[in-house]
Parts: C-alpha cells; sequence; structure tokens
C-alpha cells in the first residue's frame, strides 16, 4: 500500500512530467518542421522538383508533370546513419506511386539508391532511411550528385524530379 505522502508525491511528478511534456512538444514544433526523426541535429539538405527536371530514358528533358512541382527536405545524422526527409508535393495525380533518391548529377539518369515513402492523397510524405556512414558522407559531401524524384501513374517514369543540394 502507497502511503499518503508517497502517493502524493507520485501524483506531483506525474503531473509534472505530463506538463513538461505537453510543454516541450508545443515549442519543439517547428524545429521538427524539417524533420520526422525528432533530431535536427545534422546536415540539412534540400530539393525543389518540377516536371521539367525529370529526363526520359534517351536523355529528353522535361518530360515530367508539367504542371506538378514539390519540396523535399532531408536531415542527414552520421551519428546514428539516417536519413529522415519531408516531402511535399503539388500539381500531380495523387496519390504518387513511388519516390526515390537516385546518384547521378542533373541532365542524367541514375540508379534508385534509396526508396522513399511515396507521397499519399494529401501529397505529402515522411520517414527515415538508414544509410552506411561512408555513402550518407558522399551524399553530404556532394548532394548535386544526387536527385529526388517521384512518380505517380500517369507518370510512371517520373512527374517530378530535383537535385539536391545543402540548405542555407
Amino acid at each position: 500500500m502507497i502511503s499518503g505522502i508517497t502517493r502524493t508525491t507520485t501524483l506531483r511528478a506525474a503531473t509534472a512530467l505530463v506538463s513538461a511534456s505537453a510543454l516541450v512538444g508545443i515549442s519543439a514544433a517547428p524545429a521538427l518542421a524539417h524533420s520526422t526523426s525528432g533530431s535536427t541535429s545534422g546536415r540539412k539538405l534540400h530539393a525543389t522538383l518540377t516536371g521539367a527536371n525529370e529526363v526520359g530514358p534517351m536523355g529528353q528533358t522535361g518530360v515530367g508533370d508539367p504542371n506538378g512541382r514539390a519540396t523535399v527536405f532531408m536531415t542527414t545524422n552520421i551519428r546514428t546513419q539516417r536519413l529522415c526527409y519531408v516531402i511535399k508535393v503539388t500539381g500531380i495525380d495523387l496519390p504518387a506511386v513511388a519516390a526515390h533518391i537516385h546518384e547521378a548529377k542533373a541532365g542524367a539518369n541514375g540508379p534508385v539508391i534509396y526508396s522513399l515513402n511515396a507521397p499519399d492523397a494529401s501529397g505529402k510524405s515522411s520517414g527515415c532511411v538508414s544509410i552506411p556512414k561512408a555513402k550518407l558522407m558522399k551524399i553530404r559531401s556532394n548532394p548535386a550528385d544526387y536527385y529526388v524524384n517521384v512518380h505517380n501513374a500517369t507518370y510512371p517514369g517520373g512527374a517530378v524530379r530535383g537535385q539536391l543540394s545543402k540548405k542555407r
């Protein structure tokens, strides 16, 4: 049986913990806007995706959705070997069917190196992927050597695409 003093102390501690958690959750929300892991440490990357940036199988440009636009915000963390991201896409038929990180410079196609969660009917997706330290360091050092694209049923080769860059 818990004594009256212990019960009161326990209730006060629990109330303080719940209050502090609520306060931290509210004050931390703006900082977490571009991170799904809860960790805002690490290098920030971003990309602006358009249909005009899509490259066809024969190297032709502008083969994506002419109305499509998207933004991708990423946080890379070497210590945890994770890349966390948020994708927001508009102007394409949704839901998307796939989203990827590819390795290739602007104007060239490259292999898929990591799959991302495809944007849903709202045009949004987020998540984290585990990436070996050496590859994560290459992405952080040379983000322009990588691109993100989003595919949908109308544009199965890619509706929108954009090269990664360091976020300032």
